[in-house]
């Protein structure tokens, strides 16, 4: 018989890191949303408290945790502020991953132990200003000259590029752009550029819908040099690397998805015990009841997917499909929760004092991120051999 709950490990630590969301993030949230600022003393504890280093083996300075504890963490944050929740997901998944997986052993000695200890933070530099879901389409370029690459290009809306605390950045960029002997294929690298290194221009921090808190930014490349060896992985498997990389960042952020959802219900759960129209509370109202109850139907319902695509990544299984559901259905009922909340405050809600506005805002970026929703569809349908050429026999 499936069991679907947590064992006994894994619901301590969802609830240590629920307390440290209810009591540390959630006080802060609202603050940071208005300024702006980067949650520098959050992510410090963060740091502290191992969640950087989850899924990573003590050897390189992480909790020899797994993915799915990571995916944990990242919900509980989300119920309270997905700005840290994405602050923390971009720097393991995006930031350190690819380190980890692809790196060579002397590459994982010198970046992970800062990485999964949390004093230093990662970006995966892969979307261009003209390419958007066409990562495919690099610009970018590497030229070998000598004893090193020289960068040219450009990166837009990069997570983590910018902050007080960014060691480095994985990009990738056409290490030879004259294409495969078909024409039809370029040679894309992933290179690891260190912050501050000369040519590199960080750009300012993008004025947002949400996730204010959260650093975002273009990057410049501009005769960008760094050794030969700063080469991650395999020449020419830079984008195939990446590809693999943001399998595993889908189920990441349907993890963040649903603590988004979660906060929507948890909001409204409390406000309707408390707001009274029509002379009763407007929980006594089957309107609102069965508004709240599809909330939670819909948080529970992507929780599973998660669960399941992050349980296969875990175990070693195919899990492309799955972290494509999972994605794709985490940030469509994560949209649809925060709308519903907002209706359900009425006015209040179109108001920043409350903090269903504040994940109304920060909603509409998980059906985007990561994969579009249409990006996630074709996965799913590739996946399913919708659309692929079967020859008959005759």
């Amino acid at each position: 018989m499936i069991d679907f709950r947590l064992d006994e490990e894994q619901e301590a630590f969802r609830k240590t890191v629920e307390q440290f969301a209810r009591d540390v993030v959630a006080p802060a949230a609202a603050g940071y949303d208005a300024s702006g600022e980067f949650p520098y003393p959050i992510v410090e504890q963060m740091g502290r408290m191992g969640l950087f280093g989850l899924p990573f083996p003590e050897s390189y300075g992480g909790m020899d945790g797994d993915f799915f504890a990571l995916c944990l963490a990242l919900e509980e944050l989300a119920r309270a502020d997905s700005s840290v929740a994405i602050t923390l997901e971009a720097g393991v998944c995006l930031g350190a991953m690819p380190v980890y997986r692809f790196g060579t052993e002397e590459q994982k000695r010198r970046w992970l132990p800062e990485l999964a200890g949390g004093q230093r933070l990662g970006a995966f530099g892969l979307t261009e200003p003209g390419g958007g879901s066409d990562a495919g389409a690099t610009r970018s370029t590497a030229v070998a000259d000598g004893d090193q690459w020289v960068l040219n290009g450009s990166k837009s809306f990069i997570t983590n590029a910018g902050t007080d605390v960014t060691s480095l950045v994985t990009v990738t960029a056409l290490t030879d752009a004259s294409g495969d002997r078909s024409g039809d294929r370029k040679e894309i690298s992933a290179i690891l550029v260190p912050a501050g290194t000369p040519g590199l221009q960080v750009g300012p921090p993008y004025s947002k819908v949400g996730w204010h808190a959260s650093d975002t930014r273009e990057l410049a490349f501009t005769d960008c040099r760094v050794p030969l060896e700063n080469l991650l992985g395999e020449r020419g498997r830079g984008f195939a690397q990446f590809l693999s990389i943001l399998d595993e960042g889908r189920v990441a952020l349907a993890a963040l998805a649903v603590g988004l959802a979660q906060a929507c219900v948890d909001e409204c759960v409390r406000y309707a015990a408390q707001r009274t129209a029509f002379g009763t509370n407007i929980g006594r109202h089957q309107a609102v009841q069965f508004m709240i109850a599809d909330m939670e139907v819909r948080a529970h319902t992507a929780r599973l997917a998660y669960h399941d695509a992050a349980a296969r990544l875990v175990a070693g299984l195919p899990f492309k499909r799955q972290a494509a559901i999972a994605k794709l259905h985490a940030s469509t009922i994560a949209v649809d929760n925060a709308r519903d909340a907002t209706q359900i405050f009425g006015g209040y809600g179109f108001m920043n004092d409350y903090p269903v506005a504040r994940h109304w805002r920060d909603a509409k970026v998980l059906e985007i991120g990561e994969g579009t929703s249409e990006i996630q569809r074709m996965v799913i349908a590739r996946e399913l051999g919708v659309g692929t050429v079967v020859s008959e026999a005759t």
